[in-house]
C-alpha cells in the first residue's frame, strides 16, 4: 500500500485525475482495490485529488476544443464523474451552447446562408459527431435562416 500513494502523487503531478481513473490505472498494475480506495480516500482528504476539480478542468478543456454538452456528459461518465453542473463551467467561458456552437460552426465551415440541403444536413451531422443536440443544432440553423433573409 505504501507504493500507491506515490504512484498516484505522480499521476496527479501531470493532470487532474478522476477517482475511477486512478482505481483503474492502479487495478491494471495488479494493486488491490480496498487499498487503492483507501489511499484515493487520503488523497481526496487532503485535498490532492478531488473529482469536481478534474470535471470543472475536463470540461472546459473539451468546450474549448470545440465539443457540445452531449459529448462532455458522456466522457465524464465515462470517467466516473456522474452528476456535475456542466451548464454552469459553459456559461462561464462561452455564455451559453448557441455561443460554443456557432464558434465550432464557423471554425469549419464558412457562415453561407443558402445551403442544399444534403450541405446542411452533411454540417448537421458534423455538429451532433462533435456533441451538439438535436434542439441546440436546430435553433442554430434556424438562426442561420433567419441572418439570412
Amino acid at each position: 500500500m505504501s507504493e500507491i500513494k506515490p504512484i498516484c502523487l505522480r499521476l496527479l503531478a501531470r493532470r487532474e485525475h478522476s477517482q475511477k481513473e486512478l482505481m483503474n490505472k492502479l487495478l491494471m498494475k495488479g494493486y488491490e482495490r480496498t487499498d487503492i480506495q483507501m489511499v484515493i480516500d487520503q488523497l481526496g482528504m487532503q485535498n490532492l485529488q478531488c473529482d469536481n476539480r478534474f470535471a470543472e478542468s475536463y470540461a472546459r478543456t473539451r468546450f474549448y476544443k470545440g465539443f457540445g454538452l452531449l459529448k462532455v456528459r458522456y466522457e465524464l461518465q465515462q470517467r466516473g464523474i456522474g452528476d456535475f453542473d456542466l451548464q454552469t463551467v459553459l456559461n462561464e467561458n462561452f455564455g451559453d451552447e448557441q455561443c460554443l456552437i456557432k464558434e465550432v460552426y464557423r471554425k469549419k465551415y464558412p457562415l453561407n446562408f443558402q445551403l442544399s440541403l444534403k450541405e446542411q444536413l452533411k454540417r448537421q451531422r458534423f455538429l451532433q459527431s462533435r456533441g451538439f443536440s438535436f434542439n441546440v443544432i436546430q435553433q442554430f440553423f434556424r438562426q442561420l435562416t433567419l441572418n439570412a433573409g
